[in-house]
């Protein structure tokens, strides 16, 4: 056994608590060591038995003095049983660990960290703090002793400033922020010889010291593993302060900031902008291939990406604030206004997270020769924020060819995940994506470059453009994707409706996909068995009519798709409204169960290399989500006036309408706006529930909708072309469908369509409800994601469950 205090060796056996104190006077207490070394005592036992002073340093040393530990053996060595025993039974005692091991850290960063011992005791005190802090979030008692303020640290450090006292927690990360600034042990000292003088960490300018060249630094510092792996371990510690909402249940609440955040983001923090800026060029200017060399992930350690994978993780959280409070930092970490304006800024970014979301499709003739990163889910949410936070950057972003560089990665993702439950948070941030960046015409106009990067993907071999590929893959995840993911058609379907009126030439695969989906959605049974089945119908139609109102003359492939699948048009004109059809279009549901046919949509040949969409393994864990709001509350309607303009359209009125006075069918003039015609208390009138509380469709609900069918463009297009292309067929004798298409193509309907439609976009609408999905999903991922080690495994979070496929 072991002495605590003096470290003697003695060879009393102590096996109660009561035991008698050795002759050095002091307790005795057990060493668990890990892998053979020492390490920390075990904790339990030696903060239990009795209360320690805050005074007796040599008491309290012993818990960061040991040169030999690791994160991991810290995490080993301090089981959660026994800090969840200290938490009960010796409070005071947990209360004086803490304070003691954030007080290490502040000398830390007052020293500037300049021997070996200084810099083992604050990474040890960062590994404690890392382990014992998510047991202080999870009981709400505890929530607020880091606010606390403790005697004698004041703002201006003196005894006499103590009612000025500074909290626990603001020490903490002011301390943090110093430490990840401090030469020789985060960041390369720019002394010139070993003769001059130690840097002041206090006089320093961080800004001269950007961890990697990029955003507003020119200079590249020499790479360095031991920094990286000091920096890692330090934004592990702030990853954890912030991660007090994960302990919290989901709120709308908007005043409900995380206080870590905000203190950290403010101008409290000299730090916040040069870090800001060291993150998110740490994050873009990464490269895991490197030289290409194959194989050379396995023969070399890469002490980057753990950074990286880091640095992205409080970025995004960082990031993750309510934009109407003025106290709130911006995208660049401050709050006087971005440094992310200028076009090389902008490049350096867009170019640095395209490489990386690319980085899981590339293709190499060696198998696995080549490192594939993990972390794309934090990439998608930090490129989600960066537009959604800062016009001037999505502006340039639609502006670039290099956003479909973004949106084919995004289009393998959401392919790769369709059939994974575990995977439907990454499904929805992708189609997120893509709605925000469709509300724009710029992304219409791109989609039309040709598709000839053939990332493998299970869809079927085309030759096309960016559009069809688009709508191939959507296509997919609606007719092969897990049950959860119908909740996204809409969106899906708003995303092609935006694009469509931009569409200068579907290939023939798409164009029957589009027609494949309308065939689904408009049988009477799935018409007929929910309330809002019907949107999806309209969605189809108005895709449609844009096409063939603003994009005709190139457009012969999905002209021909039309009038081969005319019936589809002419059953949904002639829809039943009568109870009996009614009932007998629901009695087909019984007999075919799913929502969409998995064998006529004729897939064919799938690209060479690609494999198919695999479900999760059993077991694998996933966190929870909150529900997302419906299309009409994600979006806002805008309509481009003929200069390209874009006006924004008043949000219909909620009045229920008069008995009897339904609105008379709707013509191409007014494209249907997403919503349903009546509000919900007109709707109970127009269908009725059962007595079990079930919804049934009604007579008057289907005519409601029925008659605002969107029919008058196409039904004018196969009056006009129908009878010529029979005429053609019977007069030549052809059977070829090529003859067909080029008298398509050479066609025209000038005069002969209804006059066009004003063009509706339906743009991405933050609110709370989204904020509150994206708050849940980016804790989900990096709770997930966080396993080396556990950071929170098995605490008591709020924010979402933790739940097994």
């Amino acid at each position: 056994m072991r002495c605590w205090v003096c470290r003697a060796n003695r060879s009393l056996e102590i096996s109660r608590p009561q035991a008698p104190l050795p002759e050095c006077g002091h307790l005795w207490l057990p060493i668990r060591a890990a892998a053979g070394r020492g390490g920390p005592a075990l904790l339990r036992e030696a903060l239990r038995l009795r209360p320690v002073e805050a005074t007796d340093d040599a008491f309290w040393d012993q818990f960061w003095a040991d040169t030999a530990t690791s994160v991991q053996d810290v995490f080993a060595l301090v089981p959660a049983a026994e800090i969840r025993a200290v938490r009960e039974e010796s409070p005071s005692n947990l209360a004086t660990l803490c304070y003691k091991a954030v007080e290490k850290l502040v000398q830390g960063a007052e020293s500037g960290c300049h021997t070996e011992k200084e810099r083992q005791i604050v990474l040890n005190c960062s590994r404690l703090l890392t382990r014992i802090l998510p047991y202080i979030f999870e009981d709400p008692d505890w929530r607020g002793f880091f606010w606390s303020t403790v005697p004698g640290a004041g703002r201006g450090g003196g005894d006499e400033d103590d009612e000025n006292a500074r909290p626990l927690a603001e020490s903490l990360l002011l301390a943090v922020a110093d430490l990840l600034f401090c030469p020789d042990f985060t960041v390369q000292s720019h002394r010139r010889s070993t003769v001059d003088t130690a840097e002041d960490i206090h006089s320093i300018d961080s800004c001269e010291y950007i961890w990697e060249a990029g955003v507003g630094f020119a200079h590249s510092p020499q790479p360095n593993y031991i920094h990286d792996l000091n920096r890692t371990e330090l934004l592990k510690l702030l990853l954890t302060c912030f991660s007090e909402a994960m302990y919290l249940p989901p709120s709308s609440d908007s005043s409900n900031t995380n206080p870590w955040v905000q203190f950290f983001c403010s101008t409290e923090n000299r730090h916040a902008l040069p870090l800001f800026t060291s993150l998110l060029n740490v994050v873009c200017a990464y490269d895991p291939v490197g030289y290409g060399i194959p194989y050379n992930h396995l023969l070399f350690s890469d002490y980057r990406e753990p950074l990286v994978e880091e640095a992205a993780q409080v970025l995004i959280v960082t990031l993750d604030y309510d934009s109407s409070t003025s106290s709130s930092p911006t995208v660049d970490g401050t709050t006087t206004g971005t440094a992310m304006d200028d076009v090389d800024d902008f490049q350096f970014i867009l170019k640095g997270v395209a490489r990386l979301l690319s980085n899981p499709l590339v293709q190499t003739y060696l198998p696995n020769s080549a490192k594939k990163i993990q972390f794309h889910q934090e990439l998608l949410v930090l490129f989600w924020k960066l537009c959604d936070f800062n016009k001037k950057f999505l502006f340039f972003v639609l502006k670039s060819s290099d956003v479909l560089d973004i949106l084919v990665p995004i289009l393998y993702f959401l392919n790769d995940a369709r059939a994974d439950q575990s995977r439907v948070g990454l499904m929805h941030i992708g189609v997120f994506i893509l709605l925000l960046l469709s509300g724009e015409r710029n992304f219409g106009v791109r989609l039309n470059k040709p598709y000839s990067v053939r990332v493998p993907m299970d869809i079927p071999v085309f030759t096309g453009t960016h559009a069809d590929l688009l709508i191939i893959v959507f296509h997919k995840i609606i007719t092969s994707g897990h049950q959860r993911l119908q909740p996204l058609f809409d969106c899906l379907l708003t995303i092609i409706v935006n694009v469509s009126p931009y569409l200068k030439s579907l290939s023939m695969v798409a164009a029957n996909k589009l027609l494949h989906l309308l065939e689904a959605f408009s049988t009477t049974w799935f018409l007929f068995s929910a309330v809002q089945n019907h949107h999806l119908v309209f969605f189809l139609l108005e895709v449609f009519n844009n096409i063939i109102q603003y994009q005709f003359d190139g457009n012969s492939n999905l002209v021909y798709a039309v009038i081969r699948k005319r019936n589809v048009f002419h059953q949904l004109a002639n829809l039943p409204t009568d109870s009996q059809s009614i009932q007998k279009g629901l009695q087909r549901k019984k007999k075919s169960p799913e929502p969409i046919s998995r064998t006529n949509s004729q897939d064919g040949a799938s690209m060479e290399g690609s494999r198919p969409a695999a479900p999760a393994e059993p077991g694998t864990l996933k966190t929870s989500l909150v529900a997302t709001p419906g299309i009409d509350k994600l979006t806002e309607k805008s309509q481009v006036s003929e200069d390209g303009t874009m006006r924004s359209l008043e949000p219909e009125s909620s009045q229920p309408l008069p008995e009897g006075n339904l609105p008379s069918a709707a013509s191409d003039g007014e494209p249907w706006s997403g919503e349903v015609s009546h509000p919900q208390r007109d709707r109970r009138r127009l269908s009725s529930a059962s007595s079990s509380g079930l919804w049934t469709p009604t007579p008057d609900w289907v005519m409601s909708w029925k008659s605002k069918l969107p029919l008058q463009t196409i039904m004018r297009l196969l009056q006009v072309l129908v009878p010529q292309v029979e005429k053609i067929c019977i007069d030549k004798g052809l059977t070829d469908e090529s003859e067909i298409l080029k008298f398509l193509q050479h066609g025209t309907l000038v005069g002969l369509l209804p006059v066009p439609h004003p063009i509706l976009i339906r743009k991405y609408q933050a609110n709370s409800g989204t904020a509150m999905w994206f708050r849940t999903y980016m804790w989900g991922v990096i709770y997930l994601r966080n396993v080396d080690p556990p950071i929170w495994y098995d605490t008591d979070v709020k924010l979402f469950e933790i739940q097994r496929v």
